[in-house]
């Protein structure tokens, strides 16, 4: 799904539709904060979902396990493509690097 910016004529992918790719998106400028990323998607249900809804949902990923969690802090989704301990290297840890 994109979306027309109006401002510059182009169309943007849409980074509210829960996918992997989008996921690495937002990370890049999403806040880090007491060991976690907060996230934003479209959600049915109290899940992220890959199609535009009426609700957009904050889910927060800890990447010291590759979880990401609900507003109540259930994990909703696992990726070990996500988790420091299987070798993800997320934005905060690349910066420190640096």
């Amino acid at each position: 799904m994109y979306t027309e910016d109006d401002s510059i004529n182009t169309v943007t992918p849409d980074i509210h539709l829960f996918n992997d790719d989008n996921l690495l998106l937002q990370l890049e400028t999403a806040p880090f904060t007491l060991g976690c990323y907060t996230l934003t998607f479209y959600s049915d249900g109290g899940k992220p979902v890959n199609r535009v809804t009426d609700t957009l949902s904050e889910f927060y990923l800890y990447p010291s396990g590759g979880t990401l969690r609900d507003s109540t802090f259930n994990i909703v989704f696992y990726d070990s493509r996500f988790d420091t301990y299987r070798g993800f290297q997320p934005p905060h840890l690349r910066r420190q690097q640096r």
